[in-house]
């Protein structure tokens, strides 16, 4: 449900201006909707009327055009923009996804951000780019393999690099099903990394 506020307003005019302060938000994507006159002045109800897939891309695109970058997006809701995904692919798509994937992660975060800024929901919101996270997953899936196999025969804990959130939780899913060996996530933000445990 996307945000909204309910306040009393001498005029639509002034309606308008308190839902700009009230939703931190550009009055073109706001509806007010008059609900009736009190004593006091209008009852108003104003919410956020926007196209949550549509910002999000808008927005990447407003990115991608101040760099210079030629670009093509893809946008695609699930459920209702319960999960709202974004395929980036452009020809500097290793500029886009930085050193082991940061910039890629920066950029899925204000994406995340601006969609939350709309809604009281929580949404899912991916972003890859030129099939980055992709690769990434399954290259994690072969070496969560590998390292299991390691730790079922010589019944020793191996630690892995530390990883992001999106990373771990590739490993923890792929090894939940494994009777030998199980994960824990040890340390702090960037040091953050997964144990993989005999059982």
């Amino acid at each position: 449900m996307q945000k909204k506020v309910e306040f009393i307003a001498k005029t639509q005019e002034e309606a308008l201006e308190e839902a700009v302060k009230r939703l931190h938000i550009s009055s073109d994507k706001i509806f007010v909707n008059i609900l009736g006159e009190l004593p006091e002045g209008l009852n108003c109800e104003a919410l956020i009327d926007v196209n949550l897939t549509l910002e999000g891309k808008k927005y990447l695109e407003n990115i991608l055009k101040s760099l210079n970058i030629g670009y093509q997006i893809e946008a695609r809701s699930v459920n209702g923009e319960e999960q709202i995904h974004y395929i980036i692919d452009s020809y500097e798509n290793s500029l886009l996804i930085g050193v082991k994937g940061k910039t890629l992660e920066a950029l899925q975060i204000l994406l995340r951000n601006l969609i939350s800024s709309y809604t009281k929901d929580h949404i899912v919101v991916t972003l890859d780019i030129g099939g980055y996270k992709s690769n990434r997953a399954r290259q994690l899936e072969i070496l969560a393999t590998k390292t299991a196999k390691e730790v079922a025969s010589t019944k020793t804990p191996v630690k892995l690099q530390p990883m992001n959130s999106f990373e771990r939780r590739i490993i923890h899913e792929k090894l939940s099903d494994w009777r030998d060996v199980y994960t824990e996530s040890e340390g702090e933000g960037e040091n953050r990394a997964i144990v993989v445990k005999p059982r």
